[in-house]
């Protein structure tokens, strides 16, 4: 899998920290799943590297209903003006 785009929403989840994560839209869980077979942890996260605007950040995915939640670092939302309600662009890629 190579890298996919999307445009994605921003909530507030009270998980794990960092609380604002971005909804991966239903089309790219497939490609996602498919991916994550050689490259998941285990117990349903996937590593990605993703970049929102111009900052480019490592995290994994998280498995929720179904789909993915991607994190979006608090240092992430200070340099890219991300709040929840948002809506923005993601490039993303799985894989370290």
């Amino acid at each position: 899998m190579g890298e996919i785009e999307f445009d994605a929403d921003i909530i507030e989840w009270r998980g794990p920290a960092p609380f604002l994560f971005a909804v991966v839209p239903g089309d790219h869980v497939g490609a996602i799943r498919y991916a994550a077979l050689t490259e998941s942890y285990g117990w349903g996260v996937v590593p990605v590297v993703a970049r929102i605007g111009a900052t480019l950040f490592a995290t994994s995915l998280f498995p929720r209903d179904g789909g993915y939640l991607l994190p979006v670092k608090v240092a992430v939302q200070r340099a890219e003006g991300v709040a929840r309600g948002d809506r923005v662009g993601v490039r993303l890629r799985v894989g370290r």
